[in-house]
């Protein structure tokens, strides 16, 4: 039985909040380092560290300031690269015939971030949200801004190449996964636009609205493709927001479902995980059914070796329900949040 308590924390007044999340679970961040050394060896993750610092400087992310303050509080490599990691699978959906939900599942090949997930209540000019993330994360992936809206980020599929392709025709389905990803960095290298995490955190801390929300995300110039899902606080306010450097599809609610193959813009590519066809589906079957409550729709594919959290998201009430996962295998209670007064209402259930 999952008995770890995903820990809330107060990063409202901090200046650098992940930095500040950093230092409250360290022990927590050691681990994801661990986790990230393993994967990409001690030698690979000085490197990318120091082509991902390089890479910032260079496109003036006004989150620059706030990694440098991560990797002192670490002291160690690391954190210009998770910071600009980019390598996660997810599934999305919203249902907004009435008050719009969504359901998010997030996958990622890098072991034990289900153990480590945290929710993270921080603030901007537009008000509080909460950040539902990992220590040290100061790009946001998955958030409720209670009054506001729900976004999450989807990874979109990779540019197909001829080696690539050449690779899978051989029954060598990671070698063409690599073609294809190698060939996408020069065009990313080059950008000096925003990462879209970037992007999603500047419009946490910003914006006041859906319909504020919509625009930033729709019209601010990117580094990378990415597909955005944002739920607003009124029936109808869902749209996933399909975005390539050069061009933009928006696919609107009441119901939108999202994975990780292009669908609105309709462009060739290959998807970064598992049966993204098939999740898409079975997510879109879910919200024809009506908004679940907890977590009790999770079915594979949905749920998959990859995951590493799954939650429900009402920003109209502020309502949010989240769990981490090692694979299919829940590993926290499911945390219960509800905005009201001064702080949120907690309430924890075991897996």
């Amino acid at each position: 039985m999952a008995s770890r308590r995903i820990p809330l924390l107060d990063a409202r007044g901090a200046a650098h909040p992940a930095a500040a999340t950093a230092a409250a679970q360290a022990a927590d961040v050691a681990a994801i380092l661990a986790i990230a050394r393993r994967r990409h060896t001690a030698a690979g993750l000085r490197l990318g560290d120091a082509l991902s610092r390089r890479w910032l400087a260079r496109n003036a992310s006004p989150l620059g300031p706030e990694i440098a303050a991560v990797a002192r509080q670490i002291g160690s490599p690391g954190a210009w690269l998770l910071n600009l990691s980019y390598e996660w699978a997810c599934t999305c959906g919203i249902e907004a015939t009435g008050e719009p939900v969504m359901l998010r599942v997030l996958d990622w090949p890098m072991e034990g971030l289900g153990e480590a997930l945290c929710v993270i209540r921080q603030a901007g000019p537009a008000g509080e949200w909460w950040h539902v993330g990992w220590p040290g994360l100061a790009g946001t992936i998955t958030a409720l801004a209670p009054g506001r809206f729900a976004a999450a980020i989807n990874q979109p599929p990779l540019p197909l190449t001829r080696l690539g392709a050449a690779a899978r025709a051989r029954g060598l389905g990671l070698a063409g996964i690599a073609a294809d990803w190698l060939a996408s960095r020069p065009a990313l290298w080059r950008s000096r636009a925003l990462p879209p995490a970037h992007l999603l955190r500047v419009v946490c801390d910003t914006a006041p609205d859906f319909g504020t929300a919509l625009a930033m995300l729709r019209d601010t110039p990117l580094a990378a493709p990415v597909a955005f899902t944002l739920a607003g606080t009124r029936p109808g306010e869902a749209v996933c927001i399909e975005r390539t450097p050069d061009g933009q599809a928006q696919r609107r609610g009441p119901r939108v479902a999202m994975a990780n193959h292009w669908d609105g813009l309709g462009l060739p590519g290959a998807a970064r995980w598992m049966e993204s066809g098939t999740r898409q589906a079975m997510m879109a079957g879910l919200l024809e059914a009506g908004p679940p409550e907890g977590l009790a729709w999770l079915r594979p594919p949905l749920v998959n070796r990859g995951t590493r959290l799954a939650a429900v998201m009402r920003p109209a009430a502020g309502r949010l329900s989240v769990a981490g996962f090692a694979g299919e295998r829940q590993v926290t209670a499911l945390l219960h949040l509800a905005a009201g007064g001064a702080d949120p209402a907690r309430r924890d259930e075991a897996a």
